[in-house]
């Protein structure tokens, strides 16, 4: 233990300790931008300064470790002129367009200006970098919004292990940009959209499709068209954040009634494609497992287009690893403008489909050519809005969220099961698909509290979680894993044969879809683990439990399929991933 004094208070503290968690421990925070706990301490914004003893020189407190002995300031006049100072020279360098900015009011250099009193209109001169950026891409950073903190550099290489962003330039000119000067469109980025969640500001954020949509549900401009919306699982768990409400009132239905309320045509639940994901995958996983010798294992989830475009990019000899199923967003649009179509007597092309959902790389996904199979030369799935988009969209459209009743959703295609939801989460996945192996397999059902909840489980030896089966005598071993950074190391060990596998379910963000890179934003502060508490509440209050008992799937079976992994499905709802290559930006 170490003795020091914050603030003349006097406290001991472990050694090894840093001032800022010293200054935690006795109750005062101190501000921070760059900093993120286990992944960066290099004390670039310098507002996290305070005063060591009558020390000339300001310390980090970020990376500054304690001492015995230490006489600590945090908030002394010195200290709080140098925060101002260096927030004065951030704002001189950002462009303050607070009004029409997304994160108006969730920006954290906003906070610390309003927290300090100072202007952006402030004695030092603007010097702001020049924009050069193509804004039809689905991941945008603005230069002149950067504060250079270098979180998204931090995040991409620690966590995400791709290291996409980079510091650029030298002295007073160095910024960020892509690694090697590549041009964005080239790079190996997955479009995650971690670095978005972990900017402070608008500097990154994915493109805004938010006035398009308001557009196109304009009746008076689009009277012949029929617009449907398809919400994916994470939505449900983390809209009503952006609005100060909790997920008790924030359910599904309630938000089902909102997307009503703003115009869309059908609001429809992209759990229905989520079973039909198991559907089609689970029997696709069953089909390779009774024929081992025809495929190289394991088999991967594709549901996450993130996930494929790594794997595609840093381990393309694996891609055919890959299961051939499309994700539900994709799913949900080929069965939208074929089956769906064929329903209400309309054209392909005269229905729009937009999906919300928790990422910003399914805004890539619905470009990709060859997941595009309803009809020759239109998209299955139109638009694809981000969860925050879909709340910039209440917003500008003055739904009272707080006073809207629930609502279900629409029919046919708006029903699920709660292995359906659970996608949302990491290991929702595998456990969602093994429940319907086990009733193929045996005739039954699980438990579906308890037989397949070791693929939930956390604190493993490992940076993933495995576990193994034996169901009817065959044993399957399955593996979960969530974060790239994770998933590079689990990949590695399977080439270098420390481990085998047979199924493999990989998210490219930390918690899972949960954590998405569209979910809302919270600076320094990670939701994953109580959105996925709400997932599984979802799940153990759905009446239905497994994916091939939704009766919404098997009427599409009956009527229109006819099998899993049939002709039609195959056509519909499966894909080639060598039909593309990495980088694809449209």
């Amino acid at each position: 233990m170490v003795n020091i004094k914050i603030n003349g208070k006097a406290l001991q503290v472990k050694e090894g300790t840093t001032i800022l968690d010293a200054a935690k421990e006795a109750g005062y925070n101190i501000p921070t931008l760059c900093w993120m706990k286990d992944y960066s301490d290099i004390g670039a914004c310098r507002v996290c300064v305070v005063e060591i003893d009558d020390n000339k020189t300001l310390a980090a407190s970020c990376n500054t470790v304690v001492q015995e002995g230490m006489d600590i300031k945090t908030n002394s006049p010195r200290v709080v002129e140098a925060r101002r100072e260096n927030i004065k020279l951030m704002l001189s360098q950002h462009n303050v367009t607070c009004p029409t900015c997304e994160r108006n009011i969730n920006c954290a250099l906003q906070d610390l200006a309003n927290k300090y009193a100072v202007s952006s209109d402030n004695e030092i001169p603007k010097m702001l970098a020049i924009n050069e950026w193509d804004t039809t891409l689905p991941l945008i950073r603005e230069e002149d919004k950067c504060i250079k903190c270098y979180r998204c550099v931090q995040v991409c290489e620690k966590i995400q292990s791709i290291g996409v962003w980079d510091m650029v330039g030298t002295g007073a000119n160095t910024t960020v940009g892509v690694k090697n000067n590549v041009p964005f469109n080239q790079s190996d980025c997955v479009l995650c959209g971690q670095c978005i969640t972990h900017c402070p500001t608008n500097a990154l954020h994915s493109r805004d499709d938010v006035m398009e949509i308001a557009n196109l549900l304009d009746k008076e401009k689009n009277p012949d068209k029929v617009i449907v919306v398809q919400t994916a699982p994470s939505p449900r768990t983390a809209w009503g954040e952006d609005f100060g409400l909790d997920p008790e009132f924030a359910t599904e239905r309630r938000m089902a009634a909102a997307l009503r309320r703003a115009g869309f045509d059908y609001v429809f639940d992209t759990n229905f494609s989520a079973d039909l994901t198991i559907m089609e995958e689970g029997n696709e996983f069953l089909h390779r497992f009774t024929h081992k010798e025809d495929y190289a294992w394991p088999m991967f989830t594709s549901c996450c287009p993130g996930w494929v475009r790594f794997l595609k990019s840093q381990y393309p000899e694996m891609t055919d690893q890959l299961s051939t199923a499309k994700s539900p967003q994709g799913m949900f649009g080929a069965i939208t403008k074929s089956y769906f179509a064929e329903k209400i007597g309309k054209a392909p092309e005269d229905i729009i489909c937009i999906s919300v959902m928790p990422c910003s790389a399914k805004k890539e996904e619905l470009e990709i050519p060859n997941l595009n199979d309803a009809k020759e030369g239109i998209k299955d799935v139109d638009y694809s809005l981000t969860t925050r988009e879909m709340n910039r969209l209440f917003k500008y459209l003055n739904i009272d969220i707080e006073n809207l009743p629930e609502e279900g959703f629409d029919s046919p295609l708006g029903s699920g099961t709660g292995a359906a939801v659970i996608f949302g989460a990491t290991g929702g996945v595998m456990e969602a698909a093994l429940r319907t192996c086990y009733f193929v397999l045996t005739g039954d059902n699980p438990d579906a509290d308890e037989t397949f909840k070791a693929v939930r489980a956390t604190g493993s030896d490992k940076p993933w979680v495995e576990a193994e089966y034996n169901v009817n005598g065959a044993i399957v071993r399955a593996a979960v894993v969530n974060s790239l950074g994770n998933t590079r190391k689990l990949l590695e060990a399977l080439k270098a044969g420390e481990v085998e596998y047979d199924f493999v379910e990989v998210m490219a963000c930390p918690g899972g879809c949960v954590g998405g890179g569209g979910q809302p934003i919270h600076f320094n502060e990670e939701r994953a683990t109580d959105r996925a508490k709400v997932i599984y509440n979802y799940d153990s209050n759905n009446k239905m439990r497994f994916s091939h008992e939704n009766p919404d799937v098997q009427t599409l079976y009956d009527e229109f399929l006819k099998e899993p992994l049939g002709e039609k499905s195959h056509h519909l709802l499966h894909t080639d991933h060598q039909g593309w290559q990495m980088p694809f930006f449209k």
